[in-house]
């Protein structure tokens, strides 16, 4: 087997822990049967597909679902930490885990280079391709919410709602979901 193949095995072979990798938040809040980190990217991407489709601008549609796959790729070598657990890391800790994860995960990879671009673009918001995942990022995030509270009962979510309010969205398209999602909480 070659070299080149080896690498392409092994990262794999990572990112198939995030099919393991549990969603903490959902966890330290009581969810008894919650996603993991693959399902989560899994709606992101969906979710960012179908924002593409609804905000009325041409935009990279390849870009969007590359930075939708990879936004939590880090996570499969990291962990996922929760919104409680990241805010304790002094500044930047996070963020510069993430970036030694990706290059773990990619190094070797002949697209390494290319990848690890688009996934910095996500990280820095330094486009609308970026800014289409974010929202989606976080309307899954909100979806899901919805979703546990309203089948599972848990109703000590609202951390949640708190972290993405409608106004923190870049698209109206993307405040309209969220406001959509709101009126249907349970009361």
């Amino acid at each position: 087997m070659s070299k080149k193949t080896e690498y392409e095995l092994d990262f794999l072979l990572l990112a198939n822990r995030l099919k393991n990798t549990p969603r903490t938040g959902w966890a330290v809040r009581g969810v008894a049967d919650f996603e993991s980190v693959a399902d989560h990217s899994f709606g992101v991407a969906l979710t960012a597909l179908t924002l593409s489709e609804l905000v009325p601008q041409e935009l990279d549609r390849e870009k969007i679902l590359t930075m939708a796959i990879l936004h939590d790729l880090a996570e499969s070598i990291t962990g996922d930490l929760s919104l409680g657990g990241s805010r304790l890391l002094p500044k930047g800790t996070k963020a510069e885990a993430e970036v030694r994860a990706m290059d773990e995960l990619l190094g070797g990879l002949d697209f390494a280079d290319r990848w690890c671009g688009v996934w910095q673009e996500f990280e820095n918001l330094e486009n609308d391709e970026a800014r289409i995942v974010r929202d989606a990022d976080r309307v899954d995030l909100l979806t899901q919410a919805l979703v546990y509270e309203r089948n599972t009962g848990t109703v000590n979510l609202e951390e949640f709602w708190e972290f993405a309010p409608v106004e923190s969205f870049y698209f109206a398209e993307s405040r309209a979901l969220i406001e959509g999602l709101l009126g249907r909480r349970p009361r």
